[in-house]
């Protein structure tokens, strides 16, 4: 057996003398919290660990410790400055003693925080996200969205037990002008580690469905300041920023305005203010109907008189226009009843005169006027006789003279000689 060699203990030992020796005092340290709980005696156990800026990949880790008495005094002094609780994934700067014990190895003794540091630290952060969503030119893209007027089909993104989620749809429900909102959950982590990735999933079902919607909203109850620190990753804050829907978010802090409040179309303080949102929304724009509907039945009204009037005053214009032109009408009528009764008048006249030479020619060819001139007028059987040929033998004829008629017997019938040259 080699004299020299030593039992782990022993070299333990050896390490924790030449830690204590070599780091007899307490350092400043930055580093980001992991795996933070806290025991049933009150003790804080945690890990620090140091990221690459680039690929975030640890490149440093150690176990720490802060005992009762202190973490008792530091996380209250910490939640009062900062608003956070002191929990995983926050950046700390913190005071520690370095410790080497021979059963549990290197750790670190917490023994004073700087809160400054990680309120710092957030904002520095939350300006970088914001920086470089501005530098690809999405960071008011949600905000530049148009609101639709009649917004009541809702998607909501929210833990399905949180209180907030409840109050958000008991809002909606009993709101006082008993408008009816239409809302479907599409369940997320709202906290924790897995809460960024759970909200971005979410996100993209709804974007599947995003024809049947108006709208998003994004809540989440009270809690942790700490628990906020998904709503300022930049992933979170693209995906966000560049949604085809106004994206509503209502995550319960109203102190702090995460990346993700700045980033969507509006962003109200809780659950139910997001509720109220739209209860108002739809308000004003029953409102503007309604206004709109009046003003509409007052200018039909309006107009409906101005018509009757123009109207009634167009009847009377026709009806004196007509009058006019009847009276015109009756005068051509008269006028042209004139015309016709004179020309009637002349006609009639000058057929009398045509009648009355045809009476008097009449009258002076009639057999009685013949008669009266000395002439004499010869009948045979009723029949005036015209010719001697019409007379044989013994026929008996009458004549008629001016004072009466005799009757003879025809004895010879002498035929008119020729002339000579006929």
């Amino acid at each position: 057996m080699n004299e020299s060699s030593l039992t782990l203990s022993e070299l333990n030992r050896q390490v924790k003398d030449a830690i204590r020796d070599r780091l007899p005092e307490t350092y400043w340290m930055r580093a980001e919290t992991s795996d933070v709980r806290r025991n049933r005696n009150g003790h804080c156990y945690l890990e620090f660990v140091e990221k690459d800026t680039v690929t975030q990949s640890i490149i440093a880790k150690a176990r720490g410790v802060i005992w009762a008495n202190i973490f008792q005094m530091l996380s209250a002094y910490f939640e009062s400055e900062t608003g956070e609780q002191l929990s995983s994934g926050i950046s700390v700067l913190v005071r520690v003693s370095v410790e080497f014990h021979e059963l549990y190895g290197y750790s670190l003794t917490v023994v004073d925080i700087d809160p400054s540091f990680t309120v710092g630290e957030i904002v520095r952060n939350r300006q970088l996200v914001l920086r470089q969503l501005e530098e690809e030119g999405v960071l008011a893209l949600n905000r530049e969205l148009y609101l639709p007027e009649l917004v009541n089909r809702i998607a909501v993104i929210s833990s399905p037990t949180a209180a907030g989620y409840e109050d958000f749809c008991n809002q909606l429900t009993n709101n006082p002008a008993r408008f009816v909102f239409y809302t479907k959950l599409f369940p997320a982590i709202m906290q924790g580690e897995r809460s960024e990735a759970s909200i971005i999933e979410a996100l993209e079902k709804v974007f599947h469905y995003r024809e049947l919607f108006d709208a998003v909203a994004i809540i989440r109850g009270g809690g942790a300041s700490s628990d906020l620190s998904c709503f300022d990753s930049y992933l979170l804050a693209t995906n966000v920023a560049q949604f085809p829907l106004p994206v509503i978010s209502g995550i319960g802090h109203e102190r702090d305005i995460t990346v993700l409040d700045i980033v969507a179309h509006t962003r109200a303080k809780t659950p139910t203010a997001v509720a109220e949102f739209f209860i108002a929304h739809l308000t004003k724009t029953a409102t503007e109907l309604i206004n709109l509907e009046e003003r509409a039945v007052s200018e039909s009204e309006s107009r409906l008189m101005k018509e009757q009037s123009d109207l009634f005053s167009l009847s009377r214009e026709l009806v004196y226009q007509s009058s006019l032109m009847l009276q015109r009408e009756v005068a051509a009528v008269q006028q042209l009843s004139g015309k016709v009764r004179y020309g009637v008048r002349r006609l009639l006249q000058d057929q009398f005169h045509i009648l009355e030479n045809r009476a008097q020619f009449m009258q002076m060819v009639s057999p009685a006027n013949i008669l009266k001139r000395g002439y004499t007028l010869t009948l045979k059987n009723g029949k005036i006789v015209t010719s001697l040929q019409d007379l044989s033998v013994h026929d008996i004829i009458e004549t008629c003279f001016r004072d009466g008629v005799s009757t003879s017997v025809i004895m010879q019938v002498v035929p008119e000689k020729p002339q000579e040259g006929d």
